[in-house]
């Protein structure tokens, strides 16, 4: 008793200050998941608020550093913290001061989430080559939803607006739940089965990743991509991926959309109906106008065959009175002609003496010049041939002279050019031979030219 009233006192100070060395040593690096309450947001951005469950709360402090990283909170959001745990030793306050902020069950559900999606990448079911076109004007329209579901009302509803003559076909499914996985998988494949509609609606509204995880599930997503009817998801909101949004044909925001992709536009169709019936109707009537001024044109042309051989007849008394005219008119110059002529004949009668006269003397000159012309060139022509004749190598020849030539007509003007046995021509004065070289001399070849 004694030593118990002799031991010296912890300050306060002292003592929160070894409490926070126990906690930030003891207890690093855990996370620790509750609901928000108490939230409040300073002005410097700093987030304080409690984080409890049923049983128990501890004060939380996310200054604005951190914050920035992560959306906003909301009083009643369910989330997992880690950061340091530690004791504000002013107050003694036991808090976290919060480094990281995850949804709570988010960390798990997206760490299987990425892993199956990485799997079934791998194997090519989310590959663009295999999405298939929709549709442009389905026949039937199948969905895959639970019957209780508000999407399924806003799905009908598009489709009543949207395309009302379209009959809808619903395989029944649970979309959350223990079993809702198998039974979605179930749904889609009865009706990749029975092949009663054109595309498939998949869908069902917003919700947290736990709703919403059936469609992430492998059962769920293989079914989907294995349908042999073009799938359209509609699952959650806009900001909401699921794993069947990758496997689907086509991906909507809204199952409101979904029906929208899936469903021709009535009003839009109509509209271009109407759009087209216009220029048709525009069409038609210009080439009605257009024929018909043709028709007027032609009508306008177009005459009885009477009136028309009325006019060649009139056209050729008109051409046989021009052509009639016009030889009036000749016959009427060629005579007037003749008469001049005549009359100049009568009375200008030549001088055919005096004509006379003049011809004699042109012919006389033109005999005498002919001659004096022949004997000029019979002169020169002498002349020429006595030259001619003094150059002419037959006189050389005469004096004993010969020419001699090989066998291709070319002058032998060197004996050293001579080779035995060849053959020789040699032109005289009189008479020419043939010869072959023998021994380096000539001798007569057998057949002599004449």
């Amino acid at each position: 008793m004694s030593d118990l009233f002799s031991a010296a006192a912890l300050t306060v100070s002292e003592l929160n200050a070894a409490a926070r060395n126990l906690l930030e040593e003891h207890l690093s690096g855990l996370w620790v998941g509750g609901e928000v309450s108490n939230l409040t947001r300073a002005a410097s951005g700093h987030y304080y608020f409690s984080l409890k469950d049923s049983r128990a709360q501890v004060r939380c402090a996310m200054f604005k550093g951190v914050a920035q990283r992560f959306a906003a909170l909301k009083e009643g959001d369910h989330i997992e913290v880690c950061g340091r745990i530690s004791i504000y030793e002013a107050r003694g306050e036991f808090q976290i001061t919060v480094n990281e902020v995850r949804l709570k069950g988010l960390g798990r559900l997206y760490e299987a989430y990425e892993k199956l999606k990485a799997a079934l990448q791998a194997e090519g079911l989310f590959a663009a080559e295999r999405k298939r076109v929709l549709p442009a004007d389905p026949q039937r329209i199948g969905i895959v939803t639970s019957p209780a579901a508000a999407a399924l009302r806003d799905v009908c509803a598009t489709l009543k607006r949207r395309a009302p003559d379209i009959p809808v076909i619903l395989y029944p499914a649970a979309v959350q739940g223990a079993d809702s996985a198998a039974q979605l998988a179930r749904a889609v494949g009865a009706a990749s089965e029975r092949g009663e509609c054109d595309v498939l609606i998949v869908c069902r509204g917003g919700g947290s990743i736990e709703d919403l995880w059936s469609f992430n599930e492998e059962a769920v997503v293989r079914a989907v991509a294995a349908c042999r009817i073009p799938v359209v998801s509609g699952v959650g909101h806009e900001t909401d991926f699921t794993l069947t949004d990758f496997a689907a044909d086509l991906r909507a925001p809204t199952p409101t959309a979904a029906a929208e992709l899936a469903a021709p536009d009535r009003a839009a169709l109509l509209h271009r109906i109407i759009q087209a019936h216009g220029r048709l109707q525009a069409a038609v009537l210009h080439r009605y106008q257009d024929a018909a001024q043709r028709t007027d044109w032609c009508a306008r042309r177009l005459c009885h065959p009477r009136r028309k051989l009325d006019a060649q007849r009139t056209r050729t008394e008109e051409c046989a009175a021009r052509l009639s005219a016009a030889a009036r008119t000749v016959l009427r110059l060629h005579g007037e002609r003749l008469s001049r002529q005549s009359l100049l004949l009568r009375h200008g009668r030549p001088d055919l003496a005096a004509a006379a006269g003049r011809l004699n003397a042109v012919q006389t000159a033109l005999t005498r010049g002919t001659s004096l012309l022949l004997a000029a060139k019979k002169q020169r022509l002498e002349k020429q041939a006595a030259l001619l004749e003094a150059v002419s190598p037959q006189h050389i020849l005469a004096r004993g002279f010969s020419v001699v030539k090989n066998s291709r007509g070319q002058v032998v003007r060197d004996a050293a050019q001579l080779k035995q046995g060849q053959r020789l021509h040699i032109t005289f004065a009189e008479g020419a031979a043939d010869v072959r070289v023998s021994g380096g001399t000539a001798q007569q070849d057998l057949f002599d030219s004449p």
